[in-house]
């Protein structure tokens, strides 16, 4: 989710690692001498004989999700949300296991190490998949570990103020200000991910704000309700309550476009800062070398699970914008993505505390 990347640190142990490297080094090349001699016999082992039919009959038996945070965190309810959409067409059990910690790197890292058989997924999001690799050195994993199975959905950060001296809505007084005023007004960061979506603000709209960290929404919205601070950047489930009621004014959404989730709200990018986008998004991922026939049935089923009314009803509701992509779109959307939060995170020096 948008604020997933929590910190903290410890990774699994290199050598640990490397025994497990040797060891299944040694099972290939003994699986391999099988093969040669079966083959000099005119014969099939068993398994070559059955991998055709066990993708076919594919699934089998339950199917397990990681979810590299918290049960009731964001993430998870969402994953939960889906599952529960799956197992109407897949008709096996999804169970979900949550391994959280260092900003999600030691689920990834589990779920890298994984059976690549098609029964173990991840859920993944712009930190673990895109912006881990440049805030973390030893995350136990490589965003090369993992094949896009679908995406799921975009979370939009919101630019929002109840400051009376600020504009009722819109971006054009407010850069003026912070342009007129350099560094006096603060804006809430509440997770890494606010700090990105921040540092490309002030750099793509020349508007010299001045971040201040928070640990976590509710502090960081209480002081801008509050007046402690002007201005905060969160997400739009953290934040849409207060909209609603006008606690909040909700000056800009961070997605290329529009949403249905806060209607009325301009993108950034309709308000002098053309292209901008950066958001946070949740997909689901699955082992390298699991099969690609796999990975398009399981990518197949969740496209049928999003396009149920229900089911998206239910993440707007928690600030999910539904969006698919297939396996082939989604890892060159992921590559992309690498690149953005990547050159966002080193020109502005973010690290993780």
């Amino acid at each position: 989710m948008a604020d997933a990347m929590t910190d903290t640190a410890a990774m699994a142990n290199e050598d640990t690692s490397m025994t497990e490297h040797q060891g299944t080094r040694r099972k290939l090349l003994t699986a391999a001498a099988v093969v040669s001699g079966a083959s000099a016999l005119g014969l099939r082992p068993a398994w070559a004989q059955s991998a055709p039919a066990m993708q076919s009959s594919w699934p089998s038996k339950p199917i397990r999700i990681i979810v590299p945070y918290a049960a009731g965190q964001g993430a998870d309810v969402l994953t939960r949300l889906v599952a529960h959409e799956l197992t109407k067409t897949l008709n096996q059990p999804i169970y979900i296991e949550n391994r959280a910690g260092a900003g999600g790197n030691i689920g990834a890292a589990a779920a890298a190490r994984s059976d690549a058989d098609g029964y173990t997924f991840m859920l993944g999001t712009n930190a673990i998949n895109a912006a881990n690799e440049f805030l973390y050195n030893n995350r136990g994993f490589e965003p090369s570990d993992f094949v896009g199975v679908a995406m799921i959905g975009l979370l939009p950060m919101v630019i929002c103020t109840s400051a009376p001296d600020l504009p009722t809505n819109g971006l054009a007084e407010l850069i003026a200000r912070a342009r007129a005023k350099p560094g006096t007004l603060n804006v809430g960061l509440p997770s890494t991910t606010a700090q990105v979506v921040f540092a490309e603000f002030v750099k793509s709209a020349q508007a010299p704000l001045f971040g201040v960290m928070y640990k976590g929404s509710s502090q960081s919205l209480t002081d801008t309700i509050g007046g402690q601070i002007p201005l905060a950047i969160d997400t739009v489930t953290a934040s849409r309550a207060y909209v609603a009621t006008g606690k909040l004014r909700a000056l800009a959404i961070t997605s290329l476009a529009a949403s249905d989730m806060l209607p009325g709200v301009k993108p950034v990018s309709e308000q002098g800062v053309p292209g901008f986008d950066v958001v946070a998004w949740d997909a689901l991922f699955a082992p390298r070398a699991t099969p690609p026939e796999i990975v398009a049935k399981m990518g197949e089923h969740i496209r049928m699970a999003l396009q149920a009314a229900d089911a998206r009803r239910k993440m707007m509701d928690i600030g999910v914008e539904p969006l698919v992509m297939g396996p082939t779109e989604l890892d060159a959307f992921v590559k992309t993505e690498r690149t953005k939060w990547g050159s966002i995170i080193k020109t502005a020096g973010i690290k993780v505390e």
